[in-house]
Protein backbone atom coordinates (compact mmCIF):
# COMPACT_ATOMS: atom_id res chain seq x y z
CA UNK A 1 0.00 0.00 0.00
CA UNK A 2 1.34 3.50 -0.60
CA UNK A 3 -0.05 6.64 1.09
CA UNK A 4 0.36 10.39 0.43
CA UNK A 5 0.57 12.98 2.77
CA UNK A 6 1.33 16.37 3.44
CA UNK A 7 5.03 16.97 5.47
CA UNK A 8 3.04 19.81 7.30
CA UNK A 9 0.19 16.58 8.55
CA UNK A 10 1.27 14.55 11.41
CA UNK A 11 2.54 10.93 11.27
CA UNK A 12 -0.36 8.60 11.55
CA UNK A 13 -0.35 5.14 12.15
CA UNK A 14 0.47 2.09 9.23
CA UNK A 15 2.24 4.64 6.86
CA UNK A 16 5.40 2.15 6.98
CA UNK A 17 8.27 3.68 6.02
CA UNK A 18 8.17 7.28 5.26
CA UNK A 19 10.03 9.14 1.83
CA UNK A 20 10.19 12.63 1.26
CA UNK A 21 9.81 12.91 -2.76
CA UNK A 22 10.80 16.43 -2.82
CA UNK A 23 13.76 18.34 -4.92
CA UNK A 24 13.68 21.13 -1.38
CA UNK A 25 13.21 20.59 1.79
CA UNK A 26 10.01 21.87 3.20
CA UNK A 27 9.60 25.25 4.40
CA UNK A 28 9.24 25.64 8.47
CA UNK A 29 9.98 21.72 8.75
CA UNK A 30 12.64 20.40 11.24
CA UNK A 31 14.81 18.01 9.87
CA UNK A 32 13.95 15.35 13.00
CA UNK A 33 10.08 16.10 12.75
CA UNK A 34 9.68 14.02 9.77
CA UNK A 35 10.80 10.66 10.93
CA UNK A 36 11.81 10.23 7.15
CA UNK A 37 13.35 6.73 6.20
CA UNK A 38 14.90 8.87 3.05
CA UNK A 39 14.98 11.95 1.55
CA UNK A 40 15.04 11.11 -2.30
CA UNK A 41 15.55 14.47 -3.97
CA UNK A 42 16.06 12.80 -7.50
CA UNK A 43 12.53 10.90 -7.73
CA UNK A 44 10.48 14.63 -7.78
CA UNK A 45 10.03 16.43 -10.86
CA UNK A 46 12.99 18.75 -12.26
CA UNK A 47 13.70 22.20 -11.20
CA UNK A 48 12.15 23.22 -14.84
CA UNK A 49 9.21 21.53 -14.78
CA UNK A 50 8.44 22.28 -11.23
CA UNK A 51 8.97 26.20 -12.54
CA UNK A 52 6.79 25.75 -15.26
CA UNK A 53 3.56 23.53 -13.83
CA UNK A 54 3.85 25.93 -10.90
CA UNK A 55 0.98 24.05 -9.19
CA UNK A 56 -1.29 25.24 -11.98
CA UNK A 57 -4.52 22.71 -12.07
CA UNK A 58 -4.98 23.83 -16.01
CA UNK A 59 -1.31 22.05 -16.87
CA UNK A 60 -2.73 19.21 -14.57
CA UNK A 61 -2.71 17.07 -17.58
CA UNK A 62 0.25 18.13 -19.53
CA UNK A 63 2.25 17.65 -15.94
CA UNK A 64 1.30 14.83 -15.51
CA UNK A 65 2.56 13.44 -19.13
CA UNK A 66 5.77 15.28 -18.14
CA UNK A 67 6.62 13.90 -14.76
CA UNK A 68 5.61 10.10 -15.99
CA UNK A 69 8.33 10.56 -18.90
CA UNK A 70 10.85 11.88 -16.05
CA UNK A 71 10.29 9.20 -14.49
CA UNK A 72 10.16 6.27 -17.63
CA UNK A 73 13.85 7.98 -18.12
CA UNK A 74 14.90 7.51 -14.18
CA UNK A 75 14.26 4.60 -13.24
CA UNK A 76 17.38 4.26 -10.70
CA UNK A 77 15.39 7.16 -8.87
CA UNK A 78 12.06 5.35 -7.88
CA UNK A 79 13.74 1.62 -8.02
CA UNK A 80 14.10 2.18 -4.34
CA UNK A 81 10.31 3.32 -3.42
CA UNK A 82 9.46 0.74 -5.66
CA UNK A 83 11.41 -2.30 -3.56
CA UNK A 84 10.01 -0.40 -0.39
CA UNK A 85 6.78 -1.17 -1.19
CA UNK A 86 7.17 -4.52 -1.98
CA UNK A 87 8.52 -4.82 1.08
CA UNK A 88 5.32 -3.34 2.85
CA UNK A 89 3.04 0.12 3.64
CA UNK A 90 5.14 3.01 2.46
CA UNK A 91 3.86 6.89 2.08
CA UNK A 92 5.39 9.98 0.22
CA UNK A 93 5.79 13.11 2.05
CA UNK A 94 5.29 16.06 -0.36
CA UNK A 95 5.03 19.52 0.79
CA UNK A 96 2.39 21.07 -1.77
CA UNK A 97 -0.76 22.93 -0.55
CA UNK A 98 -2.53 21.30 -2.98
CA UNK A 99 -3.28 17.66 -2.50
CA UNK A 100 -4.86 16.63 -5.56
CA UNK A 101 -2.62 18.40 -7.86
CA UNK A 102 1.30 17.60 -6.78
CA UNK A 103 4.04 15.42 -7.74
CA UNK A 104 3.58 12.91 -5.00
CA UNK A 105 0.05 11.85 -6.81
CA UNK A 106 1.65 11.12 -10.18
CA UNK A 107 3.91 9.34 -8.86
CA UNK A 108 2.38 7.18 -6.15
CA UNK A 109 0.45 6.01 -9.61
CA UNK A 110 3.23 5.19 -11.47
CA UNK A 111 4.46 2.83 -8.85
CA UNK A 112 0.92 1.45 -8.65
CA UNK A 113 1.16 0.70 -12.23
CA UNK A 114 4.55 -0.77 -12.01
CA UNK A 115 3.12 -2.91 -8.72
CA UNK A 116 0.32 -4.11 -10.86
CA UNK A 117 2.66 -5.05 -13.73
CA UNK A 118 4.17 -7.13 -11.34
CA UNK A 119 0.89 -9.08 -10.34
CA UNK A 120 0.94 -7.42 -6.63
Amino acid sequence: MIHVRRVYDPPAAGEGRRFLVERLWPRGVRRDALQLTAWLKEVAPSPALRRWFAHDPEKWEAFCQRYTAELDANPAAWQPLLEAARQGPITLLYSARDREHNSAVVLKAYLQAKLKQEGR
